[in-house]
C-alpha cells in the first residue's frame, strides 16, 4: 500500500540553503514560500553584474533557494555548476547538482535525477562530508524505491543509515546530535517502508519502532504519526486487527490535527479492510467512504483507485450490486490512468539502473583509490592487504553489475512489450526515437466495430467482477484473432471493440483479412455459449465494417494513445449499430472489394444517423 510520508529534513543547513522532503514514496524539494520581491531583488542584483566571484556563487545559491519555477531553477543550477567548476568549489557544486536532481525528480525524470544525485554523492565523498553523503545515499535509496527496485533501494538506505549512526557516535555538539537523530528517524521510517513493501515485516517493524523512539526524543510529532500508522499496517499484514486499528486510529488523529491528509486516506482504507475481515461491513463501508472523500478532495489518484475497489468489494458483499458496479468502474478508470502513466514513465527510465550502476562503480573505484593512496604511506603490507580487499570488492562489484545488467535487459524487454500493447511497432519506434509521431493519412483502410447485445442490462444486474471476467474472455480472444491476421487493435470503449486493417503497414487484401477476422469473431462468440462456463453472461455480438480513407496518429502528451479518425470510422460505427445481433454488416465499399470471395445478402438502403442512406450487405462464409 503506497503512502506519501513527508519527513522534512533540514538538509545540511550550512551548505544547502534549501529544505527538501525525504518520503518513503516520494522525495522532492519543498519550494520556498517567501515573498516574490526577495527573489526579484536577487535576480536584479545578479543581472547588474556588480559582484566578485565568491559573491556570485552565493548569490546564485540564494536565487535557487528562493526560486519556485522549475525551469528557472534548472537554468540557475546550470549557471552555478559552470561558475563553481571554474572556482573549483566543491561546496557549491554539491548544492547545484543536488538541486538539479530535485528538479528532475519533481518532473518524474528519475534517471536524470539519479545522475545528478550520484554526482552530488561523489562530491560529498571526495570532500569527506559524511553528513551530506549519508543523506544523499538515503535520497538515492528513496528514488530506487519509487522505481520499484527494492533490493538496490535497501542497499543505499543501509549505507546511509550506517553513516548516520557513525556521525551520531562521533559528534559531541548537541545541535548536530539532534539534527543527525532527526535525519536518522526519517531514514529509518523510509527504509522500514521499503522492507514493508518487500514483505519483510519483522525488519520493517523494528525500524518503525526505532524511528518512533527518535521522533519522541526529538519532539517530531508528524514523524511519530507516520510510525504509528505504519506499525498499524504491519500488524494488519500480520493478522493482528486490534493492535493494527489502535495504532492506525492514533496516527489518524495526529495527522488530521496536522492537516496531512494523504496518509489519513491510506490508513482509513486499511481500517476498512480490518472491519471487512471481521465481517462488520457497515463500519468497513463508513471508513472506505471517508478514505474516498479525502482522496477526491485532494486529488489523490492512487487512493481514489484503492478506496473505490474497497467499496466495490464491500457493496458486493451487501448485495448492493449497482453501487458495487459504480465503484468498480471508477476503480478501473482511475487504475488505467495510473497504469498508463506508469508505463510511459518506465520507458523514459528504462536505462536508469544501468547508468547508475556504472556511475556507482566509477565512484567506488575513485573512493577506493583515494583510500589506497593514504594507506600505502603506512607500509607495503598495508598496501597489499588493501589491494586484496579492493580485488575482492571489484569482484563483487563486477558480479553486481552483471546481475544488474541482466535485470535491466529484462526490464527493457518488459517496457518495450508494454509500449507495443499501446502502439504499433513502427509508431513505437518513431516515438522512442524522436519523442513524437507525425500523423499519417491512409487512402484505403477497413475499419471494424463490434458490440454486445444487451450489455447495459447485464451490467446493471451482474456482479462487477463477473462482468469484467466475461468481457475479458471475449476481448482476449478477439486480440488473438487480430494477431492471427496481423490486424491493428485500436481500442475498446465499454463493450465496443474497434480494429483496423491496412495500417500501419499498407496491404492490398486488407478488406479480405478483416472479413475473415469478422467471421472468426462470430464463430467464437457462437461457440462460447456452449464451451465456456460464463453462467448467464453470454452475449450476442454485432459486427460492422466499412472501407475508406483514415488519418492515424498518436494523441496525448502524458498518456499516449494510437487512434484513427475520419468519416470512415464514423460510418463503420453506424453500420455496426444498424446490424442484427449475430451478423456481420458491411458497406458497399467493402462489399465491392470482396464480393467474389464470400456470400452476401443485400440489405438494401439503410438509414444511418447524420448521413444519407447507405447500401449494406450481410456477409457469410461461402
Amino acid at each position: 500500500m503506497n503512502i506519501k510520508s513527508k519527513i522534512l529534513v533540514e538538509f545540511i543547513a550550512s551548505f544547502v540553503q534549501k529544505a527538501f522532503i525525504l518520503g518513503f514514496f516520494f522525495i522532492g524539494p519543498l519550494y520556498s514560500q517567501n515573498h516574490p520581491s526577495a527573489l526579484d531583488s536577487l535576480e536584479q542584483l545578479y543581472s547588474s553584474g556588480t559582484f566578485d566571484q565568491n559573491d556570485e556563487l552565493r548569490l546564485l545559491r540564494e536565487i535557487i533557494k528562493e526560486q519556485r519555477d522549475r525551469e528557472k531553477i534548472e537554468k540557475y543550477c546550470d549557471l552555478l555548476i559552470e561558475k563553481a567548476t571554474k572556482a573549483d568549489s566543491t561546496q557549491y557544486l554539491f548544492t547545484a547538482n543536488l538541486q538539479k536532481g530535485n528538479v528532475y525528480l519533481n518532473k518524474s525524470e528519475l534517471s536524470r535525477a539519479l545522475e545528478y544525485y550520484q554526482i552530488a554523492a561523489k562530491l560529498a565523498s571526495d570532500a569527506e562530508e559524511f553528513d551530506r553523503l549519508a543523506l544523499t545515499n538515503i535520497t538515492i535509496g528513496g528514488v530506487y524505491s519509487d522505481i520499484g527496485s527494492y533490493a538496490v533501494s535497501i542497499d543505499y538506505y543501509e549505507e546511509g543509515l550506517s553513516q548516520l549512526r557513525d556521525l551520531i557516535k562521533m559528534t559531541s555538539d548537541t545541535t548536530d546530535l539532534v539534527r543527525f537523530e532527526k535525519y536518522l528517524a526519517g531514514a529509518l521510517l523510509n527504509a522500514g517502508d521499503v522492507y514493508l513493501k518487500s514483505g519483510d515485516f519483522e525488519k520493517a517493524l523494528g525500524y518503525f519502532y526505532e524511528s518512533s523512539g527518535l521522533c519522541k526524543k526529538t519532539d517530531y510529532r508528524l514523524g511519530s504519526a507516520y510510525n504509528l500508522g505504519n506499525i498499524g499496517m504491519v500488524y494488519a499484514k500480520q493478522n493482528k486487527p486490534k493492535m493494527a486499528e489502535a495504532n492506525l486510529q492514533e496516527a489518524i488523529k495526529i495527522l488530521e490535527e496536522e492537516k496531512d491528509y494523504y496518509p489519513v486516506s491510506v490508513y482509513l482504507n486499511y481500517i476498512s479492510g480490518i472491519y471487512m475481515d471481521l465481517g462488520q461491513l457497515e463500519l468497513a463501508i463508513d471508513y472506505a467512504k471517508r478514505s474516498l472523500d479525502i482522496a477526491i478532495t485532494y486529488e489523490l489518484k492512487t487512493q481514489m483507485s484503492e478506496a473505490n475497489l474497497q467499496l466495490a468489494k464491500l457493496y458486493e458483499q451487501t448485495d448492493e450490486l449497482s453501487k458495487s458496479l459504480f465503484h468498480f468502474k471508477n476503480y478501473i478508470a482511475t487504475k488505467d490512468s495510473i497504469n498508463n502513466t506508469a508505463t510511459i514513465q518506465k520507458l523514459a527510465n528504462q536505462r536508469t539502473e544501468f547508468e547508475v550502476s556504472q556511475k556507482q562503480s566509477e565512484l567506488d573505484l575513485e573512493i577506493q583509490k583515494r583510500k589506497n593512496d593514504k594507506i600505502l604511506t603506512y607500509g607495503f603490507l598495508g598496501g597489499m592487504i588493501l589491494v586484496s580487499g579492493l580485488a575482492f570488492g571489484l569482484y563483487r562489484r563486477t558480479k553486481f553489475i552483471s546481475k544488474t545488467n541482466k535485470l535491466i535487459d529484462e526490464e527493457k524487454k518488459r517496457s518495450d512489450n508494454l509500449l507495443l500493447n499501446i502502439l504499433p511497432r513502427d509508431t513505437a519506434d518513431e516515438l522512442k526515437k524522436s519523442g513524437k509521431v507525425v500523423a499519417k493519412k491512409y487512402e484505403s483502410v477497413t475499419v471494424l466495430f463490434t458490440d454486445f447485445e444487451g450489455f447495459t442490462a447485464y451490467a446493471e444486474n451482474s456482479p462487477p467482477e463477473k462482468l469484467v471476467e466475461s468481457v475479458d474472455l471475449y476481448f482476449s480472444e478477439f486480440d488473438k484473432i487480430m494477431e492471427k491476421y496481423n490486424l491493428e487493435k485500436i481500442k475498446t470503449i465499454g463493450d465496443s471493440y474497434m480494429c483496423a486493417a491496412g495500417l500501419p503497414e499498407q496491404t492490398e487484401n486488407h478488406a479480405e483479412l478483416m472479413a475473415q477476422a469478422a467471421l472468426d469473431i462470430i464463430d467464437f462468440v457462437n461457440k462460447s455459449k456452449q464451451v465456456h462456463a460464463v453462467s448467464d453472461l453470454r452475449f450476442k455480438v454485432r459486427v460492422g465494417m466499412h472501407t475508406g480513407p483514415v488519418v492515424a496518429g498518436v494523441v496525448g502528451k502524458n498518456k499516449f494513445s494510437y487512434d484513427i479518425w475520419g468519416d470512415t470510422v464514423n460510418v463503420a460505427s453506424r453500420i455496426e449499430s444498424s446490424c442484427e445481433p449475430g451478423k456481420i454488416s458491411v458497406s458497399e465499399d467493402t462489399y465491392s472489394l470482396i464480393k467474389d470471395k464470400y456470400r452476401f445478402e443485400d440489405r438494401g438502403e439503410i438509414s444511418i444517423k447524420n448521413r444519407s442512406p447507405l447500401n449494406m450487405y450481410y456477409l457469410y462464409k461461402k
